[in-house]
This record gives structure tokens, sequence and C-alpha cells, in this order.
């Protein structure tokens, strides 16, 4: 578990089957892959990345408008738009903003 605690801060994307393979290939542990999933959900990690069903809308959320729909874009700094970007790091987040 600790093996699998210090690769997860290292790689935070893989998940079960890639720790798996790293476990039993790599480091020569004969290790199953049903039990590196049951560790996985003890320790509670999760490998970062898209999960299922996150571009569907949900019932009673408010649908915002388009706002530049129809809007002729023809010089530069016309309009400007911005994003806030989270990166997750080892103890809480880095937020990151143009």
């Amino acid at each position: 578990m600790r093996l699998m605690d210090e690769q997860y801060l290292r790689k935070r994307f893989c998940g079960v089957y890639r720790k798996w393979e790293w476990l039993k290939l790599d480091k020569g542990y004969k290790i199953n892959l049903k039990r590196v999933r049951r560790l996985y959900r003890l320790i509670g990690l999760e490998a970062i990345g898209p999960k299922p069903n996150t571009s569907k809308p949900v019932s009673g959320h408010k649908i915002y408008p388009y706002l530049l729909r129809g809007l002729m874009v023809n010089h530069s700094n016309h309009f400007r738009a911005t994003d806030i970007t989270y990166v997750p790091m080892a103890h809480g987040f880095l937020y990151l903003w143009p």
C-alpha cells in the first residue's frame, strides 16, 4: 500500500490496471488485479481523468444563453474570455489564471 501511495503521488493519472502492471512487472510482486482494485478503494485513491457522462446536462440546472451568437468578430480584442485552471498538487490545488 505504501508503494502504491508513493507511486500515486508521482503519477495520479494511472489507474488500477497500470498500477497492477507496475507492481507485477517492474517490482516483481505476485499480486492480483482484484487485490490492487480493493487496495485502491481502501486507501481512497482514484485516477485523475474524465469520468463517464460528464457532458450530459442535469435536470434543474439553468442553461445560460450563448451571448456571442451572431457577433461578427472583425478585429482583435473585440471580446475577451478568461478561465481558471485547477492543477492538482500533493496537498490541495494550484490555481492558474491568465
